[in-house]
């Protein structure tokens, strides 16, 4: 399996990112334990949390991040996985502050039974507080060993280039990987300045909703297919005529290739130059492995342009 790098870090992982948001909500302990094992028994290495995950479900603030760690000690696999985590989604309350990354970090670590995290992402831009501080308190992480690398996720183009020019400017770490929203229900997000961005300063993206909460897999084409899935109301938005153009060009490449909508649509995203690896969820093993095969398919310039046409924005 072709590895990618996240930014000029160092690292390297398998060309897809596990997304950790249903774990504690969606998928269960047990499941998410299965999930885990089969995912890493299947040859991948990434997986993406965040503090916040699970605020909105009955086990609360952390709960992503607690299964996670109880995984780790439960399977011995820590060393095998590329562990990505977040703080500072409420950033309305200075998130990103010296203060509450470094009490933050400590909960990540403790909730995910742990002594360093692999890839610590700013959740999203703090204007309220000051870059130079936010970049400072990041790379005092570094320097203690307890994080490796660092990210941004939701930031503009114009705010990542600001903070490492400031690491650059006093030798600190810079933000290795950028996490947008991105898939083929939307594009413009991403599409041209992130992805220049990428593309020039060696910037990794690993967009998430890789699948549009669910929509692109196609299970999603009537106002009754709604109401099947707790993720069925996110993906309402995307049930109009655009979204069924773009499920009518899946199916069409996906009958070429003898391959699912899922899987196209990840493939898609891996044949774009500008992304490091596509981040997506499944609340089941059999899901997993359902896209899975999405790495090796090779999609033709015709499918790409196919689908590139269907989903203009």
């Amino acid at each position: 399996m072709e590895m990618r790098n996240l930014g000029r870090s160092g690292l390297s992982i398998a060309p897809l990112i596990f997304g950790g948001n249903v774990f504690g909500w969606t998928a269960d302990q047990p499941t998410s334990f299965a999930i885990l094992d089969a995912f890493l028994d299947a040859g991948f290495n990434a997986v993406d949390t965040a503090d916040v995950y699970g605020a909105w479900a009955p086990a609360g603030f952390g709960a992503s991040e607690t299964v996670l760690g109880a995984w780790f000690k439960a399977s011995g696999k820590r060393d095998k996985v590329v562990l990505a985590t977040k703080v500072g989604w409420r950033t309305e309350k200075g998130e990103l502050n010296a203060a509450h990354i470094e009490s933050a970090v400590e909960a990540s670590l403790k909730r995910l039974q742990t002594d360093y995290i692999d890839l610590y992402q700013a959740h999203k831009d703090d204007p309220a507080t000051p870059q130079e501080e936010t970049m400072a308190a990041f790379d005092k992480l570094v320097k203690a060993g307890k994080v490796r690398v660092i990210g941004s996720s939701n930031f503009t183009p114009e705010r990542i280039r600001s903070a490492n020019a400031i690491a650059a400017a006093n030798g600190g770490a810079r933000f290795e990987t950028e996490q947008p929203e991105y898939n083929l229900m939307v594009r413009k997000v991403v599409e041209p300045a992130l992805a220049d961005l990428a593309l020039t300063d060696g910037i990794g993206l690993i967009p998430y909703f890789g699948l549009a909460a669910g929509f692109l897999t196609g299970k999603y084409r009537s106002e009754a297919d709604l109401a099947k899935s707790p993720r069925g109301a996110r993906a309402k938005a995307y049930l109009n005529a655009k979204g069924l153009g773009v499920l009518g060009a899946l199916d069409m490449v996906a009958a070429r290739h003898g391959a699912t909508p899922a899987q196209v649509a990840l493939a898609w995203q891996l044949a774009k130059p500008f992304i490091a690896a596509p981040i997506a969820s499944a609340t089941s093993v059999e899901q997993l492995r359902e896209i899975l095969p999405a790495v090796d398919l090779k999609l033709e310039a015709e499918d790409v342009a196919q689908l590139d046409a269907a989903s203009a924005f």
